[in-house]
């Protein structure tokens, strides 16, 4: 599937737009945080040209079709970084990865955002099998990974490491009947 640019999703409160080498210093922000950044890695971003850099590593992956990166908008600012990765549509299935600015975690961004791109995924896209790993400790992923849906495959033991300790990787999946289920449940309920 050939873009030439990042399809841009709209969701009721929120705009998610391909990523830009524009929007390196609001990413920098947060994610040059090691507490933001803690289920993610020990070594977040330090300066403005390692941000710079990951921007324009995600835009090479775009373009040879491997990743689609997009920053979250609210109606001011980017408020948050997504992207689906390891992109692979002849096996039909990608990862996920999402990061919000701590001023706006728990407030259900992530909830709304999945609600737009799921259907993205597996309608748009046509993908079979959408993944999310977790660090166990993350009980806000987890918790959202499971509202969507999402089946607990497995844990990997000690995968990454923080500097002071060693974390287990729990690994979610969500395959296109699943979806179509829990859609047409939606739809039932009226959430959709």
């Amino acid at each position: 599937m050939k873009w030439d640019t990042i399809p841009v999703l709209t969701t009721e409160n929120y705009q998610l737009r391909g990523l830009n080498i524009c929007d390196a210093q609001e990413l920098l922000a947060f994610m040059g945080d090691k507490e933001t950044m803690k289920f993610i890695t020990p070594h977040p971003v330090e300066t403005l040209e390692d941000m710079n850099e990951y921007i324009e590593q995600r835009i090479h992956q775009f373009y040879g079709e491997k990743e689609i990166p997009w920053v979250i908008m609210d109606q001011e600012k980017v408020i948050g970084f997504f992207r689906l990765h390891k992109l692979h549509f002849w096996h039909r299935k990608a990862e996920m990865g999402a990061i919000i600015h701590p001023d706006h975690q728990n407030k259900g961004v992530m909830s709304e955002v999945f609600a737009c791109i799921l259907p993205f995924v597996f309608e748009d896209l046509e993908l079979n099998r959408l993944v999310g790993d977790i660090f166990s400790g993350n009980a806000h992923s987890r918790r959202l990974l499971e509202k969507y849906g999402f089946k607990e495959e497995g844990r990997f033991r000690e995968t990454d490491f923080d500097g002071s300790e060693f974390h287990d990787t729990v690994v979610f999946s969500l395959l296109k009947q699943e979806f179509s289920a829990l859609n047409k449940r939606l739809i039932k309920e009226g959430k959709s």
